[in-house]
This record gives structure tokens, C-alpha cells and sequence, in this order.
């Protein structure tokens, strides 16, 4: 099935493409792109977004670019590392940033790294925040522990069983979009 239509942005938890967050969304943007969906990758290196509530925050022209992107788009992949059991304040910072009137009813996948062994803390963090932002994080997502370990030097994954669940995160967010569009 195509999926050409639909506009995806990738949010990473960690500054730079390269970091594992970044890797790891920029390996599902690939899988979306190859299904047919637009992808854009936002790096925070690049286009960092101040903290929520510093002085001028509120009219930055980072912020509205960031926001009106967020309108533009249909569906959202993010990754975060997990810190101390949760999200990343990178990741926390840019839902943050996110409303209702931006992300409200849009559909989302959801992934995480860490240095040990995999858990799910993160992935329900972020699934609550999203849900008070009437997001809809589909049901399938991925935690990948021992990340050091996880890619490949082309920045692929090195695990074919999470490769595959990865693919079938993606399919999951690309087809539950093209359901709620219809």
C-alpha cells in the first residue's frame, strides 16, 4: 500500500541526527519514505528550541516555525533516551512545545534507547504526555537496550527482529493515519 499523502516528522530526544535517537527516528523515516510518505527530520542542533518559559520563548521564530510545522504534518515518529527512567528533558522540552490545536487526533509512534537492559518507562511517559495532548501513540513501539551495540557503521540496525519491528511500527502509524484521514 502507498502511503503518499501523508507528511511525517521525525523528533529526536537528543541533539543531532547522528546521536542514537537520531538514529534510530532517521531508520524509520527511511521505512515511511520508502512506503510512499513525505518525511522531514527535525534536528534540534540545528533548530533548537528554547526551554518552555524563558524570557521571549513565546514568540521565538524557532517555536512558530516548529508549531506550524506540527500543523502540517499528519503523523509524528519520536525516539528518546531514556535518562534516570524517563524521557530525555530534550524530548520533554519538545512535546512541551506541542498542543492540542497542533497534534490533537494525529497519530504517533513511539521508540526509546538506553545504555542497559530495555524497559518501557519512557515509552509510557511519553504515551501519557501524549495523551493529554489527544495524540494517538499507536499500540505498537519499540525500546532498544544496549544501543551502543545497536547499530551497524552505516547507522542501520544490527538486529533483523528489530528491524522487522520497526517496519511494523512504521506500517502501524502510516496505516492508522490513512484510516483517520478517511
Amino acid at each position: 500500500m502507498s502511503y503518499s499523502g501523508i507528511k511525517v516528522l521525525g523528533l529526536a530526544g537528543e541533539y543531532r541526527s547522528t546521536s542514537k535517537s537520531g538514529m534510530l527516528v532517521n531508520e524509520a523515516l527511511k521505512v515511511a519514505e520508502s512506503k510512499g510518505a513525505e518525511v522531514i527530520f527535525w534536528d534540534l542542533n540545528d533548530k533548537p528550541l528554547p526551554l518552555v518559559g524563558e524570557d521571549g520563548c513565546w514568540n521565538h521564530p524557532t517555536v512558530q516555525e516548529f508549531q506550524s510545522l506540527l500543523l502540517e504534518c499528519d503523523a509524528f515518529l519520536v525516539a528518546s533516551p531514556e535518562y534516570h527512567g524517563t524521557m530525555s528533558g530534550v524530548m520533554k522540552n519538545t512535546f512541551d512545545w506541542m498542543y492540542d490545536k497542533h497534534v490533537g487526533g494525529k497519530v504517533f509512534g513511539l521508540m526509546s534507547n538506553l545504555g542497559g537492559v530495555t524497559n518501557a518507562n519512557t515509552l509510557n511517559h511519553m504515551r501519557i504526555s501524549l495523551r493529554w495532548l489527544h495524540a494517538w501513540p499507536v499500540p505498537e513501539q519499540l525500546a532498544i537496550g544496549h544501543v551502543k551495540d545497536a547499530f551497524g557503521e552505516d547507522g542501520t540496525l544490527n538486529d533483523d527482529a528489530l528491524q522487522s519491528r520497526l517496519e511494523g511500527l512504521v506500517e502501524s502509524v502510516l496505516s492508522t493515519t490513512k484510516k483517520f484521514q478517511s
